[in-house]
């Protein structure tokens, strides 16, 4: 009994979800695509004028849309403001998340943009851009080992993945295992031939073994 409940729980919560993204009116339709052409042409304050016209704070829609156009226009805490709305609205939203990282790390809060990048990997725990990003935030504060176990999880996923597989090459260098890390380059120069990085760490290697 218990598990029918919070089975009809969840298809309710979904349900209203889905209906909540759904019930857009016209003029919300009309602001949003005026406000596309208007980015498009860079003016980003008046596309948020567009936007902020028709607001309503609990629409999901209007928030990540003011938090991506507010950080384009360089509010970046104003575009922080807007995301964490909509996070409140859409608690497992990962695209809110991955929005948020951009105010975050442009603004040089590169603790933030880690603990982002957590909160995506509780939701989805095989999402690439937050094992991959979050790698390379590691790979940059020398947690080679933490990142490792992020970009193992990648690469098996995407074996012929250019960005996951150089990255993979250079912690794995960084962790004295040149064996994998001399395959891992050579498979980077398989995807894209000549590659700087990849010839530079191979390099490294053959400087090694000499």
């Amino acid at each position: 009994m218990g598990i029918l409940r919070n089975t009809i729980l969840v298809l309710v919560i979904t349900a209203t979800t889905v209906l909540s993204l759904q019930a857009q009116t016209n003029e919300t339709i009309t602001a949003f695509s005026e406000s596309y052409s208007l980015e498009k042409d860079g003016d980003y304050a008046k596309a948020i004028q567009k936007v902020r016209n028709i607001y309503v704070e609990t629409s999901y829609a209007i928030n990540i849309r003011l938090g991506w156009l507010s950080y384009l226009n360089g509010d970046f805490m104003g575009s922080i403001s807007y995301y964490k709305k909509s996070i409140d609205l859409m608690p497992y939203s990962v695209e809110a998340r991955l929005g948020l990282v951009y105010p975050a790390y442009a603004m040089g809060n590169i603790d933030q943009v880690q603990a982002i990048y957590l909160e995506i990997l509780e939701i989805d725990p095989k999402n690439y851009t937050a094992n991959y990003k979050l790698a390379g935030v590691y790979y940059g504060k020398e947690m080679y080992k933490e990142s490792f176990q992020l970009l193992q999880t990648i690469v098996n996923l995407y074996p012929f993945n250019y960005n996951a597989t150089i990255l993979y090459g250079w912690v794995n260098l960084k962790l004295g295992n040149t064996k994998e890390a001399k395959i891992l380059f050579n498979t980077a120069l398989t995807i894209s031939p000549n590659d700087i990085s990849a010839l530079e760490g191979l390099s490294i290697i053959n400087q090694t073994n000499d």
